[in-house]
């Protein structure tokens, strides 16, 4: 058994080290967390296997001599030692399990800590996205000079007894403005060559406005929705934190934690749990076992909603892209788009690029992956 217990002792120094070291291999990668979580448990499960199976050789050997002798004091002592290596065998089954245990626990910290930056990542990537302000100056053709410019022309040339005025309501409404300047611009005393060129000062602004005033509105607010959901994942992650550190005795949310570079207290708070965990036995080992055993769930569930954000928010760039590409009349009237139009675009295709590479999801899907997760060992 000092074999086992020297393995024990040294991946569990090995593994609370790596925790909290600064590995740029996997620092902002979840995936590979869980791919050496995947290696760390095959080994585990290698090694436990081979000592189970130099147990199961020696319980043949020995009930084969018990099969053979007619010595009865001999037959005693086979029988004591037959009992002594199935205790030992039901022993290291409880260590295996335990050990897997505490890869699992380990990593999964890991990926929170890992997670909790993508997060508040998103949470920037949001806060920095368009206003519903700077949206409607695209949308709004109020907001464009040479509307307004034409709007000031066509007030000084209407017609007085025919045209009128609009309420400051009814005048930020954009197609009441838009239908109303050109009303006034027909009746006005501008000739009929003066029209068709102020008319074509603004028939691009017109169009797209009109046609796109819809969609982008549709943008600012998916895009409010996403960010709404986002605040949502960063509550839950905060509140898996705190359920998944309560076995170890750990009581600092994970914005303190983060914010005062707190992972030293965790890496000992492990530490000391993993050797309890370590010296107790029965009831007592399986207690805390089993608290251990909650918060991995609770991550499971975490990163398939994560995931299920990831994938959402991916999605919605995706029909963000093809509403902005849709506008039909965008090469003829490339010149009199707005800047900010084309700056939309470009943040759109930024967001897709980020939902894909940099906030890409846990992959948990595949059936191998799922046992690991759930912790089936060799012996289950």
């Amino acid at each position: 058994m000092m074999k086992i217990l020297l393995y024990l002792i040294a991946a569990i120094l090995l593994s609370v080290s790596k925790l909290f070291a600064v590995n740029p291999s996997w620092k902002d990668d979840p995936n590979r967390v869980m791919t050496e979580m995947m290696w760390e448990i095959d080994a585990s499960n290698k090694s436990f296997e081979q000592l189970f199976l130099e147990k199961e050789i020696e319980l043949h050997q020995v009930t084969s001599q018990l099969s053979e002798t007619a010595d009865i004091n001999y037959k005693i002592d086979l029988l004591i030692y037959k009992d002594k290596l199935k205790d030992e065998m039901k022993q290291l089954e409880l260590e295996s399990a335990s050990d897997v245990s505490r890869i699992r626990y380990l990593k999964g910290l890991q990926i929170i800590r890992i997670l909790y930056e993508k997060v508040l990542s998103l949470d920037h990537h949001f806060a920095s996205t368009r206003t519903f302000s700077e949206i409607n100056k695209i949308a709004n053709p109020n907001q464009y000079p040479e509307f307004t410019k034409v709007q000031e022309i066509v007030q000084n040339k209407r017609d007085r007894k025919s045209g009128f005025d609009l309420t400051s309501v009814l005048g930020s409404n954009t197609l009441v403005s838009v239908v109303n300047t050109f009303s006034n611009m027909l009746v006005s005393g501008l000739t009929k060559e003066e029209k068709e060129a102020e008319l074509k000062n603004v028939e691009c602004i017109i169009d797209f406005t009109l046609r796109m005033q819809g969609d982008l509105n549709t943008i600012y607010f998916e895009t409010a929705f996403l960010q709404k959901s986002n605040e949502k994942i960063k509550e839950d992650i905060e509140i898996l934190f705190k359920d998944y550190t309560k076995p170890i005795d750990y009581s600092v949310t994970l914005e303190q934690c983060r914010g005062n570079d707190d992972w030293e207290s965790i890496r000992k708070k492990v530490a000391e749990y993993l050797g309890k965990l370590d010296e107790s036995s029965g009831v007592s080992q399986s207690r805390m076992y089993i608290d251990i055993e909650f918060p991995i769930d609770r991550l499971m569930q975490f990163i398939n909603q994560y995931n299920g954000f990831i994938d959402q928010g991916s999605k919605f760039y995706e029909k963000f892209k093809i509403i902005l590409n849709s506008y039909e009349n965008e090469q003829q009237c490339q010149t009199k788009l707005p800047l900010e139009y084309q700056k939309l675009k470009n943040d759109i295709d930024v967001a897709i690029d980020k939902f894909n590479v940099a906030y890409k999801p846990v992959e948990i899907n595949g059936s191998k992956m799922k046992e690991i997760l759930y912790g089936i060992n060799e012996y289950e």
